[in-house]
């Protein structure tokens, strides 16, 4: 029944030689790994409003030279981004390139924060989008955080099925927030153009504002600079695209940032020109909508596709995070069951962590999120900064033809990005705190999984100094219930291996139990030694397990080996198993731990 329902949900497992054909084009890959940074545009610019609005309307006009600001590190990412896929082209953007021209640590600091931050996309942007839903629909509030459960185990299982059919569908929605801006930014420019849209309505560029600081305007730099969380996704999945990938993927990321910068451009333009102020009912978006076309179909149309792009913005995580695990876990720092391919050939155990930890994430906040953008953003410009550094160190040291212009991209990168990281930690302690106590807690955690594998390898190696044990006999040890066919069977086993070092164990809870059983087996298996062993508080484990460090400690003297031959019968049905007390697998549970006795399973299936 499981077997089927995974193949309704997920699909019929694909050969590994379908790999390329789960590759993604230009098209799909620009649609399913910008959602992020495509959303932002429906809340970035209105960040900037709301820093601006604690000095009055008349300081909006200080929204475009500091959405310029915003364009120029969009560009210095960009280009720095497009460096870092020909120069890093198997992918691990951030992380790959900090770990090789900063260290281990810089590049687990990278690695470990866009792995929380893919994390925290999942969980902002499903309740973003949640959040639109409810706000439409105000009855089912009450169930914001169901609703947001619902949509990520949707994208979960539309990933586990596969990168090109989540594509094939995921694309439509994108594409449809794109084109319904473009309209809502074509139609709000034409009626300024025109005349259509009152000059009086925005203060005029250049006008004085009362107490204005350069520390207010870094401070709405830094806010509407969540606008580029999402960027650095496409280095991170280069192997995700068809060949030659690194070229598709520096042609999806030039496409990505001329839209970007076009839709958060024109959103800022429309703000300022239409006198929008940032409302915590309404959204900046959806008041440049109503202004523009009135409450309309367009309208509708409008708000829907920004709700719809801001749950599919989780699609993004979704896209890097397995790619980032496969990096981290092939480095060992992570467990390396993220490097496994599933049964559609995505690394499906990274999307199952990514979208239960979302749930948690969703869960415990009950929904209510967006007090985590600032921890969300400062998150993302944390790895910018040690990528851009990475690769000016990578530009200086290696000194390749036309390096310059290239060291010039990447050092006004890091300036830019280190200065947002600071102005977060100064204007938004309270909210991104947490960064300082779980970054060092994960770097901890990633040498300690290291340290792991390490010893576990030294100690596997066959060259290694340890000195092999000869094996001089086999103690074989049999725990045994009753006169079954179970034991029968597990007895005939022993006696194929070792026939004359056989030791059957019978636990009894009375004494008269344990004289019957004794005078059973006698007439049943003379041959085959029976040890009693009586237990005064009715375990089976504790004098069984003591008996088998008896043995062992006797033969080990001796070099002989101990085998615990656990008979078991399996049911005919798997549900039957509930009906017995399972002995079995309590005992080989038990035994399994000890160092020098090996654990045998014989088991006997029930036909009935």
């Amino acid at each position: 029944m499981m077997s089927s329902i995974k193949r309704l949900l997920i699909g019929r497992p694909l050969k590994s030689t379908a790999l390329g054909e789960q590759r993604l084009s230009k098209t799909k890959a620009l649609a399913i790994l910008s959602s992020d940074a495509l959303s932002s545009v429906a809340y970035g610019p209105e960040q900037i409003l709301i820093v601006l609005f604690t000095l009055g309307t008349l300081a909006f006009w200080y929204s475009i030279p500091i959405a310029i600001g915003v364009l120029i590190l969009l560009a210095a990412l960009i280009l720095s981004y497009r460096q870092i896929i020909f120069a890093y082209p198997h992918g691990g953007g951030a992380y790959v390139v900090s770990k090789e021209n900063l260290g281990i640590n810089p590049g687990l600091i990278a690695g470990g924060s866009l792995l929380v931050d893919y994390i925290l996309t999942v969980a902002v942007s499903v309740s973003a989008g949640t959040d639109a839903i409810t706000s439409a629909f105000p009855a089912l509030h009450a169930h914001t955080v169901a609703i947001a459960i619902i949509f990520v185990i949707f994208i979960t299982i539309l990933n586990l099925r596969g990168v090109t059919e989540s594509a094939s569908i995921l694309a439509y929605p994108v594409y449809l927030f794109v084109l319904a801006l473009f309209i809502l930014i074509g139609v709000g420019l034409f009626n300024i153009v025109t005349g259509r849209v009152s000059p009086d309505l925005s203060a005029p560029i250049g006008t004085p504002v009362a107490g204005i600081s350069l520390f207010i305007l870094l401070r709405a730099f830094a806010s509407g600079s969540s606008a580029l969380t999402g960027v650095e996704a496409i280095s991170n999945a280069i192997p995700n695209f068809k060949d030659p990938a690194p070229k598709n993927a520096a042609k999806t990321l030039m496409a990505m940032g001329i839209l970007l910068a076009i839709l958060f451009s024109g959103i800022v333009l429309l703000a300022y020109f239409y006198g929008i102020s940032p409302r915590h009912e309404v959204t900046v978006v959806s008041q440049i909508a109503e202004e523009v076309f009135g409450r309309n179909g367009m309208y509708y149309f409008i708000q829907g596709t920004t709700a719809l792009i801001l749950i599919l913005a989780a699609n993004t995580g979704y896209s890097a995070f397995p790619l980032l695990a496969v990096n981290l876990a092939k480095d060992k720092f992570i467990p390396r069951m993220f490097t496994i391919r599933g049964d559609r050939l995505g690394y499906s155990n990274g999307i199952i962590i990514l979208g239960i930890a979302s749930i948690l994430l969703i869960m415990f906040f009950e929904g209510q999120t967006e007090h985590l953008i600032p921890l969300y953003a400062v998150g993302v410009f944390i790895p910018f900064t040690l990528s851009q550094t990475g690769m000016m160190l990578k530009w200086i040291r290696e000194k390749p033809t036309g390096w310059v212009p290239k060291l010039i991209i990447n050092t006004t990168g890091a300036f830019i990005s280190f200065t947002v990281t600071i102005v977060f930690f100064l204007t938004k302690f309270a909210q991104v705190w947490p960064v300082l106590i779980f970054i060092p807690l994960i770097i901890f955690v990633f040498h300690r999984i290291r340290k792991h594998y390490d010893a576990v390898g030294d100690q596997l190696r066959i060259s290694s100094c340890e000195p092999v044990v000869p094996i001089e006999g086999n103690v074989i040890v049999v725990p045994v219930a009753g006169i079954t066919h179970v034991v029968e069977n597990s007895i005939n086993y022993a006696k194929s291996l070792s026939p004359d070092q056989i030791i059957a164990v019978y636990v009894a809870f009375e004494r008269e139990d344990e004289k019957k059983f004794e005078e059973k087996w006698k007439k049943w298996q003379p041959d085959v030694r029976l040890v009693t062993l009586h237990s005064h508080y009715r375990s089976i484990i504790q004098p069984l397990t003591k008996f088998v460090d008896t043995v062992e400690h006797k033969a080990s003297e001796s070099n002989y080996q101990v085998t615990v031959i656990i008979p078991q019968f399996i049911p005919k049905k798997g549900w039957h198993n509930i009906l017995h007390n399972q002995s079995s697998l309590l005992i080989r549970s038990f035994l399994l731990y000890r160092r020098n006795v090996i654990i045998t399973t014989v088991p006997y299936h029930l036909k009935k």
